[in-house]
């Protein structure tokens, strides 16, 4: 491989190491390993760019993808791990999608939708992630139902239940999790948003930014991403190739 340019090693890692944002709010791409270190793909990708850069790599862990985005005003990352969306492309350069993952609801077992679009009526209040990608999404798109934010989006679920509210919008795998541990509730079938998560970094790191996407580019066409989401357990999520 050609020698590493100056300037993204600049963009991506001055000083020598790259710090990488982990969203443990999304268990899809991250997961708290039982020896207390990250695991999943988003650390893989990570791992396996530190690596290709000649790097020192340092993980910064959040618990919600909207403090991802809020610690970006610190200069607390040079890469992350982060949902395409608009508001976000503002002040974030992204690769192309590396996993799509399905946004869906969360609602009370007796309820009587059956369609996602049943979800935005008048009345209807709707639990969420503060800054999530599908609080992003659903604040641009719905017409008459109520977004309820919560601090994470686990905790979008808490809400959820202990208010009473109508749904919980949140990513199908995890809200999975709850309605398989409690029969009093189930996951709509269907999806509000294709979820396209993508690798970022912040605006200005040009020579850096078009080096991940080559990366992720590569790391697609090689099959490094489908095996790191088998490898974390992720069979039923999907790389765009």
């Amino acid at each position: 491989m050609s020698p590493i340019a100056q300037q993204v090693l600049k963009d991506l890692a001055p000083n020598g190491i790259l710090y990488a944002a982990i969203n443990f709010g999304n268990p899809v791409l991250a997961q708290p390993g039982a020896d207390g270190e990250p695991h999943g793909v988003s650390v893989a990708l990570a791992k396996s760019l530190a690596e290709e850069l000649g790097v020192v790599l340092k993980l910064r862990t959040y618990d919600a993808a909207g403090k991802v985005f809020a610690a970006l005003e610190e200069n607390a990352w040079t890469l992350a791990f982060l949902a395409i969306e608009p508001v976000r492309a503002a002040q974030i350069s992204f690769s192309e999608a590396y996993v799509l993952i399905e946004g869906t609801y969360l609602i009370k077992a007796e309820s009587p939708y059956s369609k996602i679009e049943d979800l935005d009526q008048p009345g209807l209040r709707l639990a969420v992630g503060k800054g999530a990608a599908y609080d992003l999404y659903l604040s641009r798109t719905l017409q008459h139902a109520e977004l309820h934010r919560a601090d994470t989006s686990a905790d979008a679920v808490d809400l959820f239940i202990d208010q009473g509210l109508d749904a919980a919008a949140g990513v199908r795998q995890p809200l999975e999790q709850v309605a398989a541990k409690n029969p009093n509730y189930r996951v709509m079938q269907g999806a509000f948003t294709a979820i396209r998560q993508a690798v970022a970094v912040p605006h200005g790191r040009d020579a850096g930014a078009a080096y991940v996407r080559d990366f992720v580019e590569r790391r697609l066409a090689d099959g490094f991403i489908r095996g790191a989401l088998l490898a974390s357990g992720q069979t039923d999520v999907s790389a765009p190739r």
